[in-house]
């Protein structure tokens, strides 16, 4: 159950930082002084990538994720 919620919260993470980019990229061709700027929508994306390879470590370390041992038959 641990391992289908950590994917499911991988998923959901991923998709948050797609958003953010595209974010990023229509204040990019916005340029409106009133909203945020591009950093803070890419800092965010940053931050978030961060975290996803934080978990992704941590589920592997713990044995949560097991990882292919051989990638090739």
């Amino acid at each position: 159950m641990l391992n289908l919620i950590l994917k499911v919260l991988l998923v959901a993470l991923l998709l948050y930082i797609i958003a953010n980019l595209f974010r990023g990229l229509f204040a990019v061709l916005r340029n409106d002084p009133e909203r945020p700027p591009m950093s803070h929508y890419i800092g965010r994306r940053v931050l978030f990538s961060a975290v996803v390879l934080i978990i992704v470590v941590i589920a592997l370390a713990s044995g949560v994720f097991e990882p292919n041992p051989r990638p090739y038959p």
